[in-house]
């Protein structure tokens, strides 16, 4: 079964949307799933080098107290799924092009949920800045990834034009936010669903 994913690694519902998938997951141990990540980038527009966090949250919300009722119940949701955000911790919201590049690189080895997990939780219970290529190589590295190869795959300009290559992609499917899943090229589902509404997802397709 081919399960697509479109995420964003600064996305915190993503996190939410992941772990939920991966729970959903673990209901069908005989089943084969053939996964496939696409890069979806928020703020595209972010220099390499990221933004001060406070900044940010004054662009995007007006102002870091307007921002803070959509990032409580965030964190209220994370946390029915044992995942701890401690987004006060946040000092730069980072260009997410090389995270995505790790990704979809430790997919193609058969890791990529775990490599995502560990970016995830680096960024919201952490508030490392993933925008960081040392930091992603220390996280690749940790999951048995060749520095090498990050490093070759983080200087491809191919790779960078696959990345927002990926928001193509997205927009051409009409999806505009993120999490969203593709299941058999057929189901979609969009947005931080339940476990329960994923595995009901998935029977569908068997």
């Amino acid at each position: 079964m081919k399960i697509k994913l479109f995420a964003d690694t600064i996305c915190g519902w993503c996190y939410i949307g992941h772990s939920r998938l991966l729970k959903a997951l673990s209901s069908f141990e005989n089943i084969s799933f053939d996964f496939e990540y696409e890069p979806f980038q928020l703020n595209p527009g972010i220099p390499k080098k990221g933004i001060n966090r406070l900044d940010y949250l004054k662009y995007k919300f007006g102002s870091k107290e307007a921002a803070e009722p959509m990032y409580d119940s965030m964190t209220t949701e994370a946390l029915k799924e044992d995942l701890k955000f401690d987004l006060d911790k946040i000092q730069v919201t980072p260009n997410t092009n090389l995270s995505h590049i790790l990704t979809k690189l430790a997919f193609t080895k058969k890791i990529g949920h775990q490599v995502l997990s560990e970016i995830y939780n680096a960024y919201f219970s952490k508030g490392v800045n993933i925008g960081d290529a040392d930091i992603l190589i220390e996280i690749g590295k940790s999951k048995n990834m060749s520095e090498k190869e990050i490093i070759d795959s983080f200087s491809s300009e191919e790779e960078t034009k696959n990345t927002y290559r990926g928001g193509d992609v997205a927009r051409s499917m009409e999806i505009n936010g993120v999490p969203f899943f593709e299941i058999n090229n057929k189901t979609h589902i969009f947005g931080a669903q339940s476990t329960a509404n994923l595995i009901e997802a998935i029977k569908v397709n068997l």
